[in-house]
């Protein structure tokens, strides 16, 4: 494959490219419809042939014909490698230990590494009500590490207290001495518009590892809502080369359901 560098893309291609490159590695990808699918979707052409896709319908090995629209797209069950139901999904592979990577979409990431999906703002009266956990707290607990995707970068989207913790990191768990702890890392990395957040130790915090083509450092701690730890050695993101933008464009997301 071609590593010459697109010469145009988007946001959203710098994103899910950078995602997919960091999946060269992992076997089993318990990922949600949109960027994460787009995400697995090029690791399988590209860094990684043998990459096992599931969703929480019950699809395991999934190899849709077509872009799902939902976790219950009709397609997501077409060429697939097993389909079971959710009891023994999340019973014998997400808990079982079987699932490398969770990879989680959120309105809101804290220091730490947990997600808010359900308001935003007060609970008894909230600006936004979101979807809620659904398989996420789940996924958290159990996938070996998680990934998180944002198409935002704000001090509202990475505030220094979220507005409500549906998905617990393992600090969270660690602060309540009757918690247990879960098997998982937790969040690992988060990739968002602005650069790449990493969470290096278990209980430790996200902080700065790289920054998109065009973007500075100080530029990523003002749009964060807590003081943003930097790595001592932060790097550039690679730009998508212009073999992975026509694998997004041409043959996986043609109708532009989440390129955008």
């Amino acid at each position: 494959m071609s590593t010459a560098s697109a010469k145009d893309f988007t946001e959203t291609e710098l994103i899910v490219c950078a995602a997919a490159k960091m999946l060269a590695r992992s076997r089993t990808v318990f990922a949600g419809v949109g960027l994460p699918t787009l995400a697995v979707d090029l690791a399988h052409r590209t860094v990684n042939p043998s990459i096992q896709l599931i969703y929480e319908s019950g699809v395991a090995g999934a190899h849709p014909e077509s872009m799902a629209e939902g976790i219950a797209d009709s397609v997501v069950v077409s060429g697939a490698e097993a389909v079971v139901s959710m009891h023994a999904l999340f019973g014998y592979v997400l808990q079982g230990g079987n699932v490398d990577v969770g990879f989680l979409g959120a309105a809101q990431v804290d220091r730490f590494g947990s997600l808010n999906t359900t308001v935003i703002g007060d609970w008894e009266s909230p600006k936004v009500r979101l979807p809620g956990s659904g398989g996420a707290a789940d996924i958290m607990a159990n996938a070996g590490e998680v990934f998180v995707v944002l198409r935002r970068h704000d001090p509202a989207a990475f505030p220094a207290e979220l507005d409500f913790v549906t998905s617990a990191s393992p600090v969270r768990a660690a602060e309540q001495p009757d918690f247990i702890q879960p098997r998982g890392f937790g969040v690992s990395t988060v990739i968002t518009p602005l650069g790449i957040l990493r969470r290096r130790e278990r209980l430790g915090e996200l902080e700065l590892s790289e920054v998109h083509p065009g973007v500075t450092v100080e530029q990523v701690q003002e749009a964060t809502g807590w003081d943003l730890a930097v790595a001592e050695d932060v790097t550039q993101t690679q730009a998508p080369t212009a073999e992975e933008v026509r694998l997004l464009r041409d043959e996986i997301d043609t109708v532009r359901l989440y390129l955008r």
